[in-house]
């Protein structure tokens, strides 16, 4: 028996396709504290971590693994992360970059999948470029809090699985010109942003579900695009209309020829890196370049 028995309904070899797996963790806060702690416990075997930030007092109402004590040392969010992983995956293999995502580039580009808990949407943007760029699925998750007036406040967020060749975040409305215009705007005076522990929960439970169907047999056909929303007021997570609305429709945001680096080796790439079993990455890029070029024919460049 093993401590992983109870999950064992994931499908044949799922306890070893989560050990092979690395997950990307962009942001260590509130859901992304959340989502380390969970893929810990449900086993995964390489993590990507990567927050500037340290931990302060106003982040101790949400985020997990974080201490009063931590908040005194100003303790560094990825070492939190490490430690809470750690008491759960031993052997697990963890790399750390206490600084912007774009300085863990290198690192990123051996994920199976990214998950991002970031604040921005010109970031946001951003980091679904980067995944598409190298074929991998990106995961999103975002909350807010909107003052209604007299009706007092409403939370919502959502969660959006983008991967390359489907829908992305533009597609279906989350990032717009009109919100980056706005938001680079408010830049340097948008002031704290009111958050919770309990949204933050149910989105990156839910998001690390949907990494969970993409990496192991449970799910036999998971959806290449996924939009969920959360209304936090009546405590439901249902589809987006936008879904419906965008059924047939091909993403013209992210040609399939832009897609992959053609000199990007992922044999040499972890050389030097802190090693992991690259098998299920390249299964899994194989399959994507494979029907890249069956869609859109053999444009797809990436070396495996």
């Amino acid at each position: 028996m093993t401590r992983f028995d109870r999950q064992s309904f994931l499908g044949s070899g799922s306890e070893a396709r989560l050990d092979e797996a690395t997950i990307g963790l962009v942001g260590l806060g509130g859901g992304g504290s959340h989502m380390a702690r969970q893929f810990a416990h449900i086993g995964i075997g390489g993590y990507v971590a990567a927050d500037p930030d340290a931990i302060e007092d106003t982040n101790t109402n949400r985020l997990v693994g974080g201490t009063l004590r931590d908040a005194a040392a100003a303790r560094a969010k990825t070492k939190i992360a490490r430690r809470m992983i750690r008491g759960l995956q031993p052997h697990a293999r963890i790399v750390t970059v206490c600084d912007t995502w774009q300085h863990a580039t290198e690192q990123l580009k051996t994920c199976d999948i990214i998950m991002g808990a970031v604040d921005g949407f010109a970031e946001r943007e951003q980091l679904e470029r980067f995944a598409r760029r190298y074929l991998i699925p990106y995961i999103d998750i975002g909350m807010d809090v909107h003052d209604l007036g007299k009706d007092g406040f409403l939370i919502s967020g959502q969660i959006i699985v983008s991967t390359p060749g489907s829908l992305c975040l533009r597609c279906c409305g989350l990032i717009t010109d009109e919100r980056l215009k706005e938001e680079a705007g408010k830049y340097g005076a948008a002031g704290s942003r009111p958050q919770v522990v309990w949204p933050n929960g149910v989105l990156a439970s839910t998001a690390v579900g949907l990494a969970v169907q993409l990496l192991t047999p449970w799910h036999p056909h998971p959806p290449a695009f996924t939009f969920l929303e959360y209304d936090g007021n009546s405590g439901t997570v249902s589809v987006s209309a936008h879904v419906e609305a965008l059924k047939g429709r091909i993403c013209p945001h992210h040609p399939p020829d832009e897609t992959g680096d053609p000199f990007f080796d992922i044999r040499k790439h972890l050389e030097g890196i802190e090693q992991r079993p690259a098998s299920l990455w390249r299964r899994a890029l194989r399959a994507a370049k494979a029907w890249f070029d069956g869609i859109f024919g053999s444009r797809s460049t990436q070396t495996v």
